[in-house]
């Protein structure tokens, strides 16, 4: 199946790589539903596979997991190769499709989809909503940073806009005249009442911001108007951000390895879940560490050509949010001392800061691994 978001493409092969079907499909539950009994019809052990893990293709694995049919994931970047390699230069989806088929036809090493429980998806989505809230957070602060520039540049520069405390100076003053007007007493005693740490030097930094700027910039007064309503909306995006982390702590701790996962250092609730979202129980997906570790692209790849032999690089492949997770977490761990002095073995054999990081984050797969095939909690001493 090469997946879409109005309609999918399906191809079905037998075991000698001849077209059985090949015909569009509407992202509908009847028409996909259709397609099912079709392919079932042919009286063969099927095995289906697709380019998506979920998102646009949700409903056919849930028709699929329902009659129990076997499934298997294709990477894109699987899909591309292939595609490189095969003769032509078009791309079309029923071509897509074909080689999806291909690859599943031939391939051994492709990770299955299974059907995660209610509480995984639960975590999907209230993972997915707060990687929106954040990117629209941070494209907020973006606009409000270029708004004040325009109107206050000495305010800009003296704030970092991502903390609480500078979006409600600005949410209430935005322009020297009012600062000067309210004087820095004031400025402080409602920074105070809204219970911001450091008050008084915060509004010591923005009186001291006044004194560079003296004129009246164009349109003040709707410049100011729209710094104050981006400051609130900041703010807002703020706390609904906390509410979901406070709904997802609740639902990943309900989990049967949420305990073991956040034992393990700097593997703190937000990135377990994530991990959780991905590959689900890790037992499940793959069949040993080494395995985990190539599908998020941990593991070092060959680059020799002739008699250059060992030369090894990073892996492009893999996937880019796991890899990120373990990334972020063996930086995180960086401040325990297994893990330091693990780093600064790496560092002592001429790695770069960055190629040690990504050795750390290879070996925590490992350890996490034996953590949840043990099922038992991060052990210092033992690590």
């Amino acid at each position: 199946m090469d997946a879409g978001k109005g309609f999918h493409w399906a191809v079905m092969l037998d075991s000698d790589g001849e077209v059985l079907l090949s015909r569009r499909v509407e992202n509908e539950e009847a028409d996909l539903s259709a397609l099912v009994e079709e392919a079932l019809g042919f009286g063969l052990a099927l095995t289906w596979s697709t380019d998506q893990p979920g998102g646009t293709v949700a409903m056919l694995l849930a028709l699929l997991w329902k009659r129990d049919q076997p499934v298997l994931y294709v990477p894109g970047i699987a899909v591309d190769r292939a595609r490189d390699a095969s003769h032509g230069e078009s791309k079309t989806d029923a071509r897509d499709a074909h080689l999806i088929a291909q690859q599943a036809r031939m391939r051994r090493d492709l990770s299955s989809l299974v059907p995660g429980d209610e509480l995984l998806a639960e975590l999907a989505l209230l993972v997915a909503r707060r990687r929106d809230l954040v990117t629209d957070r941070t494209r907020t602060i973006t606009r409000l940073r270029d708004a004040l520039l325009a109107l206050f540049p000495g305010l800009e520069r003296a704030l970092d806009l991502g903390d609480k405390g500078p979006l409600l100076l600005v949410e209430r003053y935005q322009t020297p005249h009012t600062i000067r007007k309210a004087g820095r007493n004031r400025v402080e005693a409602y920074l105070k009442k809204c219970s911001v740490r450091g008050a008084a030097k915060l509004a010591e930094k923005a009186v001291v911001a006044t004194k560079g700027q003296s004129v009246s910039l164009p349109a003040e007064g709707v410049a100011a108007g729209i710094v104050a309503a981006l400051a609130r909306e900041a703010l807002l995006l703020k706390e609904r951000i906390v509410e979901v982390d406070r709904e997802l702590e609740l639902r990943f701790l309900a989990h049967p390895l949420a305990e073991i996962l956040v034992s393990l250092p700097g593997m703190r609730t937000l990135l377990a879940a994530e991990l959780l979202v991905a590959v689900g129980d890790p037992r499940n997906a793959f069949a040993d560490a080494g395995r985990l570790a190539a599908y998020v692209g941990l593991v070092p790849a060959d680059r020799d050509s002739g008699k250059r032999t060992g030369n090894n690089r990073r892996m492009r492949g893999g996937n880019k949010m796991l890899k990120r997770v373990f990334y972020q977490s063996a930086f995180a761990s960086l401040r325990t001392p297994a893990s330091r002095a693990f780093y600064d073995r790496k560092r002592a054999e001429g790695k770069r800061h960055t190629q040690a990081l990504i050795a750390l984050a290879r070996r925590r797969v490992d350890v996490l691994w034996a953590m949840i095939r043990d099922e038992q909690r991060f052990r210092p001493a033992a690590a």
